[in-house]
């Protein structure tokens, strides 16, 4: 199959325009999913709860996924991208997950990293692995990385692909991804923006870009720039997702000492 993602550098509050300026990036290209980056129709960095509740959107009513469910229909491709998202008077950092027949499903990050907490709740939804047209997909958003159990979760559930829609600023995340592919035997689609924020004081934000398709082999199949909007789509073979064995006698699931391992 073909997999693909959308690295853009998005004008803070402009929604329709970074709307606009994903679909230009996108083109033409042909993928069965593309994945774009966390919070990429909003930008990231709110300077108050209430900014980031005239900018957050109910799923999967909301104008933003509206306009995704239309891409997916006209390109017949499923899509993961994440979006501010308000229910009630909680805000979360969600991505939505939309295939060709419409909306699939939402995750909210488990993992809400630094000056997020002033905005966003804790996700409140399981780790969930979503049917794609016959690809078992799981998500996780940015800093969800640091933490291998996300990953791990995900993989047990049967995920083929791990899409990871990001707004990086720490540096090690592109490498940390090739091993959580590896003790995993998955693929991964890490999606970041470009371009930098400073619209706190004392805060400035710069995003690291590279994004990137790691194979479960550990191979980077691509990698984006650091600093340039691209898109780019990649051909999986996805049956190296389903076979855990990495010879004839260790297989990374069955070999677990679940006997030896304390998990809480």
């Amino acid at each position: 199959m073909k997999v693909g993602f959308v690295q853009n550098n998005p004008k803070f509050g402009e929604t329709e325009a970074n709307l606009e300026q994903i679909k230009t990036l996108w083109g033409n290209l042909s993928a069965e999913l593309i994945v774009l980056p966390e919070l990429f129709a909003t930008g990231y960095q709110f300077n108050s709860k209430h900014e980031a509740k005239e900018l957050a959107e109910p799923i999967p009513e909301g104008p933003t996924t509206q306009k995704l469910i239309s891409w997916a229909k006209e390109t017949g491709s499923s899509i993961i991208a994440g979006i501010a998202e308000c229910d009630g008077e909680n805000l979360f950092n969600s991505a939505v997950i939309i295939s060709p027949n419409g909306y699939i499903g939402t995750y909210r990050k488990a993992h809400v990293f630094d000056t997020e907490n002033r905005f966003f709740s804790q996700g409140n939804l399981p780790l969930q692995v979503f049917e794609l047209g016959g690809i078992r997909v799981g998500v996780m958003i940015c800093f969800d990385w640091r933490f291998p159990e996300t990953a791990r979760t995900l993989a047990l559930k049967g995920a083929d692909i791990i899409a990871h829609p990001s707004n990086l600023v720490l540096p090690h995340c592109p490498d940390a991804m090739i091993t959580r592919c590896l003790e995993n035997r998955v693929f991964a689609i890490t999606v970041d923006r470009v371009g930098s924020e400073n619209r706190v004081d004392g805060e400035e934000l710069s995003f690291i870009g590279k994004s990137q398709v790691v194979s479960p082999e550990g191979d980077i199949l691509y990698r984006a720039s650091e600093k340039e909007e691209e898109a780019s789509v990649v051909e999986i073979d996805i049956d190296l997702s389903r076979k855990k064995k990495i010879n004839s006698k260790n297989d990374l699931f069955e070999g677990r000492r679940l006997d030896l391992y304390e998990l809480n």
